[in-house]
């Protein structure tokens, strides 16, 4: 990097100093570990959009498959909701995807016509009606056992890291189903398609109590080694004689060391992905990438498999994105989700790879540690501007309005950045080579 790009870096580091100096270290190191999560998400949207031009708009979806990721790798299993119907889904879900195989390979091998059609009408029909006559009765009988405090069969009781590339490979598994049928389409198209996946990816996760409780959500989500918890420490004689060597509080002490700790995790696999990314960009793949996004007929025209290649640029961008989404879980210790939105998981992360620099994985990186930077501090910020702003006002309407409307700051404040960059720096802070 040359010294301009040092120098925004060193700028974005300043605010997360100046953050835990003016307000507290805590708050600072939280809005740290949140903006490193949202670069390693703008780098996965960077793959596909900088590199192949694939306007995903469903980085929501892939962000909670993540998370499912956890539950299922992490949480503990429940014995009796398995032994009331576990094997039943199980076989359930082998039946619907098995229908489903028959009738792609019924679609393939048959000629088109009527009879076609009949066929693939009775086989989808007919293993729909078996798929819900296995399913219903046994998700229904796991959701009995013990509702208010699981209703759910619960997962391998494995690691929490685990779970981290179990995140990528259930989301790269749903970017090709995703793929396969929607690359096709042109780019607006593919972006409503994928926005309304993404929609259904969280609607399934909200009614489909049996496989993570929907709305009722998962807590207590073992941390992931060698993360450990606040109370532990508070009771370790060793770390209670070092905080009282240096003279800090051992709650708040914690709670920092805690936080640490999240983001070493963070930024190792943020730099092991980086490296990756530009290797990758370097290398000839990475240059037919470019050329495929920049003339698709050239590309075609020179023999390069255009549909392939898209696909596999998707694939790889949403297993980057379904890691994120299992880190994030993991560092929450629990699934709520009702907080998947598409502002926040979607759109924000967009704005990261605009303001940041499209096609430019340091750029990303930038503008998803810059803005999630923004995103958060203005949450804390904004009612104490306003206050400031309204303190000489008299008490009325417009006062009230005004103090009610600080939480719409980030939205205004973000509004703003955009338009700044976008006006003095259209390819982004850090573009593209």
């Amino acid at each position: 990097m040359n010294m301009r790009n040092l120098m925004l870096f060193a700028g974005v580091a300043i605010l997360f100093v100046l953050t835990g100096i003016l307000q507290s270290w805590n708050l600072s190191l939280s809005i740290l570990n949140m903006a490193l999560l949202s670069a390693i998400m703008a780098l996965g949207v960077n793959i596909q959009w900088g590199y192949a031009g694939l306007f995903n708009t469903g980085v929501m979806g892939f962000t909670a498959l993540g998370g499912l990721a956890v539950v299922l790798v992490a949480a503990q299993p429940v014995p009796e909701a398995w032994r009331a119907g576990g094997p039943g889904v199980l076989l359930a879900l082998l039946v619907g995807a098995g229908v489903l195989a028959a009738a792609i390979a019924l679609h393939k091998r048959m000629p088109r016509g009527r009879m076609r059609t009949i066929t693939l009408l009775v086989v989808l029909t007919g293993g729909f009606f078996l798929f819900r006559a296995l399913f219903d009765p046994n998700a229904e009988a796991i959701e009995a056992v013990n509702p208010a405090t699981s209703g759910y069969m619960g997962g391998l009781g494995l690691p929490s890291l685990w779970a981290w590339p179990v995140g990528g490979v259930l989301a790269a598994a749903a970017a090709w189903g995703i793929g396969k049928t929607a690359l096709g389409l042109r780019s607006d198209y593919l972006a409503i398609a994928t926005l309304g996946i993404a929609e259904i990816i969280i609607s399934v996760l909200k009614n489909e109590d049996w496989l993570a409780r929907g709305v009722k959500n998962v807590i207590s989500l073992p941390r992931p080694w060698p993360v450990p918890y606040e109370v532990d420490l508070q009771q370790d004689p060793r770390f209670l004689q070092v905080a009282a060597e240096w003279g800090f509080d051992p709650v708040t002490g914690s709670s920092i060391l805690v936080k640490l700790l999240y983001g070493g995790l963070f930024v190792a696999v943020l730099l092991a992905l980086i490296w990756l990314s530009e290797r990758a960009l370097n290398a000839p793949w990475g240059r037919m990438m470019r050329a495929i996004r920049d003339n698709e007929v050239a590309a075609s025209a020179m023999g390069k498999d255009v549909t392939g290649r898209h696909l596999q640029v998707f694939v790889i961008g949403s297993a980057v994105i379904g890691i994120a989404g299992a880190m994030m879980t993991s560092m929450d210790t629990q699934l709520i989700p009702g907080t998947y939105n598409p502002l926040r998981f979607t759109f924000l992360v967009w704005v990261m790879v605009i303001v940041g620099g499209s096609g430019n994985n340091w750029g990303a990186v930038l503008g998803g540690l810059l803005v999630g930077w923004l995103w958060l501090i203005v949450e804390s910020l904004g009612p104490i501007v306003m206050s400031g702003v309204t303190a000489s006002m008299a008490d009325g309407p417009l006062k009230a309005h005004l103090v009610d409307s600080a939480q719409h700051m980030r939205l205004l404040t973000l509004g703003i950045v955009l338009l700044l960059v976008l006006r003095f720096s259209p390819r982004g802070l850090i573009p593209e080579k």
